[in-house]
């Protein structure tokens, strides 16, 4: 077994650690030169690629293009909008000067007091204020509308505690920037992206998710209403993995983006905004990788089989070579990436263990002997089993195996969120429960206060306010005053 294998951290010996070793033992990110920020490495990128082009896909289909603004964003288009500048303005990054000099007493290089910029600009949190400054030109009647943009991009966000992936002051996203007509539209839109968001989670990721509506505190800043798909982790806690936002006309008046309607009158326009970002690749991480190492549905795996040789002399090889030839061209014709990996420099035992550590979904092993019985051994990733198959019809088994791993694996997830989601009646019960993890479902009265409180006792916030499953009303745990329905209380990433 590998030596970095032998090395990582048992997940119930400490789980956070085992997160942040396997991330770079896996080859997935390391911690870069810039405080907060990572080096996405190859094979982590690879996957970031694969979740990329599928949600780009997604996003086409349902009638949106991709498009680009800046990086830097004058600061006093943050102020236009009050609660808007509240949520970020701690968090944000604000560039002064536009040029260095060398420090004529040898002190290196320093800012040019000179090249102070007469607007400070800030590197972009989000980009609600800069795409609305440019709808402004974009929008004048009611044949303008609705424009559903989105852009692949990076923001940056001060973040004083970072975990690769999780939390980040750089990271990569994608924001979806819409606007529409009506209010109703704009409402319908915000669903919807919600609804792909789900999709993309549990048929590519494997991942189960909750959709639901946040409560007024955990809102976007600027938005009047705040849809999400949570998912549990492991350990029980809760990972935000993708909001959509209804922004009513909020962006519209502070940017005085005006149409004329179908009645000739003068109405703002109405907005939303969406997103997800590489905090995906933790849910991902998290949700299905064991003491091994990485556990990747295949739907997502840059590798999905690898193909590794055994063998003792060049004969061998080159007999070993031509038979998998074929069965690698034909893997590829079948849109499965395989990887035939005969470099000679490693043992097939480190392979092994390497391959296991990055969740490679499925492991063929093919030596002399085998080539004399005309068979292969297949490894699955998922539930680590080995077993010996006939080389003839290997392709199509192995197909139809990744389908069965990507099922197992959110099946396995799914059960332990059933197993980790529990009720409580009473604060007490609650306060008991949310020691153990998981998701509580509680009834809580509706009011910021009653939230903050529980906040500050127990550290658990509400995750969401479930748009399905039970809606019966009851009273609140902590005030006895009435409630519409129970909400999921977890501690969170």
């Amino acid at each position: 077994m590998a030596k970095e294998l032998k090395d990582l951290t048992k997940r119930a010996e400490n789980y956070s650690q085992w997160y942040n070793e396997l991330v770079v033992k896996a080859d997935l990110a390391e911690q870069s030169a810039v405080r907060g920020c990572m080096v996405i490495k190859p094979y982590g990128y690879a996957i970031w690629e694969k979740m990329q082009q599928q949600l780009d896909r997604m996003f086409k289909e349902t009638g949106h293009v991709n498009a680009y603004f800046p990086l830097l964003i004058p600061k006093s288009f943050l102020s236009k909008e009050a609660d808007h500048v509240e949520g970020f303005a701690k968090e944000c990054a604000v560039v002064t000067h536009y040029r260095l000099k060398n420090d004529p007493e040898g002190r290196g290089v320093v800012v040019d007091p000179e090249a102070k910029l007469e607007e400070e600009l800030i590197i972009r949190p989000t980009s609600e204020t800069i795409i609305w400054n440019t709808y402004r030109n974009w929008i004048k009647s009611y044949r303008d509308l609705p424009i559903l943009c989105n852009q692949w991009a990076n923001v940056f966000r001060w973040e004083m505690r970072t975990r690769m992936f999780l939390r980040t002051a750089e990271f990569l996203w994608q924001e979806g920037h819409t606007a529409h007509a009506t209010k109703e539209e704009a409402m319908e839109e915000a669903v919807k992206m919600l609804n792909v968001y789900a999709d993309f989670a549990e048929r590519y990721m494997a991942v189960p998710v909750i959709k639901g509506v946040k409560s007024a505190n955990e809102r976007f800043a600027g938005a009047l209403e705040t849809y999400t798909i949570e998912a549990m982790m492991q350990d029980g806690k809760a990972l935000q993995s993708g909001t959509s936002h209804f922004l009513g006309q909020n962006f519209a008046k502070a940017f005085d983006v005006k149409f004329i309607n179908r009645n000739n009158e003068l109405e703002y326009v109405w907005a939303t905004s969406w997103g997800v970002s590489t905090r995906l690749m933790g849910a991902l991480i998290m949700t299905h990788s064991d003491d091994n190492g990485l556990v990747l549905p295949p739907h997502l795996a840059p590798i999905q089989v690898v193909i590794i040789p055994i063998y003792k002399s060049a004969e061998q090889l080159d007999e070993i070579n031509r038979r998998v030839a074929p069965m690698v061209e034909k893997f590829r014709n079948m849109g499965i990436s395989v990887k035939y990996d005969n470099a000679d420099n490693k043992r097939p035992g480190f392979k092994f263990a390497d391959y296991e550590l990055k969740g490679v979904p499925v492991r063929l092993a093919l030596g002399a002997r085998d080539l004399e019985n005309g068979t292969i051994e297949l490894m699955r990733r998922d539930t680590l089993e080995k077993e010996t198959l006939p080389i003839e019809g290997i392709e199509e088994h192995v197909k139809a195996l990744l389908e069965e791993i990507q099922t197992n694996i959110y099946r396995k997830a799914l059960a332990l969120r059933e197993s980790k989601t529990t009720t409580a009646d009473t604060y007490e019960e609650f306060k008991e429960k949310i020691e153990q993890g998981g998701f509580i479902l509680a009834h809580w009265d509706g009011t910021p206060e009653t939230e903050e409180k529980i906040k500050e006792e127990t550290k658990a916030t509400i995750r969401c306010i479930p748009l399905d499953g039970d809606k019966t009303p009851g009273k609140c745990m902590v005030t006895g005053r009435p409630s519409a329905q129970r909400v999921i209380f977890a501690r969170n990433y």
